[in-house]
């Protein structure tokens, strides 16, 4: 079993934040680009509608590349795209990431179930070590001592 890291700990992928925002970037620079290069027919209202479609694109990525999942004494926030929640540690009662999944999913006192896509499955040797740390801090702060 992992040793539980000291809190608070931020998990979230590395590969998914580079990729996000180098995509970012290129799609609003290239969006600019083609707003100031497009044919003159094209007006002014045109083109600041091309920019302003890179950045709603920028954005939706910025979105998905600010996801983590944040354990401190209270309990853990897992922070995804577009939705970001607050949990006592007593409110989840495990952690589980099957093989070939994206992210791993917490199972919840209430029945539910989350996704914590901080925690990106693509990163297997990484990803395995974060759910190992999740898993002991889990252990660590669960309610009942044969969890």
């Amino acid at each position: 079993m992992t040793e539980p890291p000291s809190l608070p700990v931020v998990w979230r992928p590395r590969r998914t934040r580079i990729t996000a925002y180098a995509m970012a970037g290129v799609i609003v620079l290239g969006m600019v680009v083609l707003a100031v290069v497009v044919a003159p027919q094209f007006k002014v209202v045109d083109r600041l509608l091309l920019v302003a479609f890179g950045a709603f694109l920028g954005w939706v990525l910025h979105m998905f590349a600010r996801c983590r999942v944040v354990a401190d004494e209270g309990g853990v926030t897992v922070v995804n795209a577009f939705r970001t929640r607050r949990l006592a540690w007593p409110e989840v009662l495990g952690v589980t990431m099957a093989e070939g999944e994206p992210w791993p999913t917490l199972d919840l006192a209430d029945g539910t179930s989350l996704g914590a896509m901080g925690i990106n499955g693509s990163e297997k040797s990484r990803a395995a070590h974060h759910l190992g740390e999740f898993r002991a801090l889990l252990g660590r702060h669960a309610e009942a001592p044969d969890r």
